[in-house]
């Protein structure tokens, strides 16, 4: 590759065998600065304070991880977050009733659905009970299909694809023409990602269960995102000399410092640019209406906090 980032040369990456990590905090700690300075005009202007609804079903340990990471992150920048607590057995009529509730709440601005849900509920059913105009996550049928579409705009864009562009993008990187391979084509990660990669020129490729030889489509790319959370899945081979590499999975794997260290020096022989984060959390903007505000969550993304 020979773009720039940073006025940093990839290819110098690919002689030496050095890789540059993304640095996410960076940009996090200056996303977050920025909406907070955004909240605090909002409410000397109209006395209004923006507020986040987050439904949570059952006791799944990283759910309350996440959970806890978004409510920090709320409370770091002024806005109002509300969680709604249901037990593992709850039928889909009672999450739909909190999701409804937050619907019908004027001081609730965006909604949270905290995904996977239990087994025996009917995801999409829930999700869509969601009003279109606050759903932060961006799962809405309208907002995925306005995000399909050219030309159309979505209210909301599903976190960590936005994440994922945030860095390539505030790192320098012209999409266009760019051979990008998403792993994976979750409609949280690797769905959306393609699509945004596309909406700026780039020729994506989308590797999943039943792709035969993937690692040929990952070895001719010159970004690859990995959607797939199972370590070692990718494996350096699969990777080009220079390519930008983005792990947007989070796994608990136990090693020792020196089998750490190999896999480090492995992506780093392959990689012009690696980001693994921790935690994402990010999202897009809304227009509240009446009066007319833009309320501008953007990204925040938390990594390893």
């Amino acid at each position: 590759m020979t773009d720039n980032f940073h006025n940093y040369d990839t290819s110098t990456a690919s002689n030496e065998k050095i890789g540059v990590v993304l640095d996410g905090k960076l940009i996090a700690n200056d996303l977050k600065s920025r909406i907070a300075g955004e909240v605090n005009e909002m409410k000397k202007a109209i006395g209004k304070t923006p507020g986040l609804g987050i439904v949570l079903v059952g006791e799944r340990r990283d759910s309350h991880t996440f959970i806890r990471t978004k409510v920090k992150a709320c409370n770091e920048v002024g806005i109002v977050s509300v969680v709604a607590e249901l037990p593992n057995n709850s039928k889909e009529g009672d999450i739909c009733d909190a999701v409804s509730r937050f619907n019908d709440n004027p001081s609730v601005h965006g909604i949270i659905v905290q995904l996977p849900l239990p087994k025996h509920l009917d995801e999409e059913k829930i999700m869509n009970v969601v009003s279109v105009e606050k759903d932060v996550d961006g799962f809405h049928p309208l907002n995925m299909g306005n995000l399909a579409i050219a030309g159309r705009e979505p209210l909301f864009i599903p976190c960590a694809p936005k994440a994922c562009l945030e860095l390539l993008l505030r790192y320098g990187m012209d999409l266009r023409g760019k051979k990008a391979a998403v792993v994976g084509r979750s409609k949280i990660v690797g769905l959306p990602t393609s699509l945004l990669l596309q909406r700026h020129q780039a020729t994506v490729s989308l590797v999943h269960a039943f792709t035969g030889n993937p690692e040929k489509v990952t070895c001719q790319a010159d970004i690859v995102v990995s959607d797939v959370g199972t370590p070692n899945t990718i494996r350096g081979h699969w990777l080009k000399p220079g390519a930008v590499v983005i792990d947007t999975g989070t796994s608990s794997v136990e090693v020792d410092a020196g089998s750490f260290q190999c896999l480090f020096l492995v992506r780093n022989e392959h990689c012009s640019f690696i980001f693994v984060p921790s935690f994402f959390l990010i999202r897009s903007y809304q227009t509240l209406n009446p009066p007319a505000l833009h309320l501008i969550w953007l990204f925040i993304l938390l990594l390893g906090s």
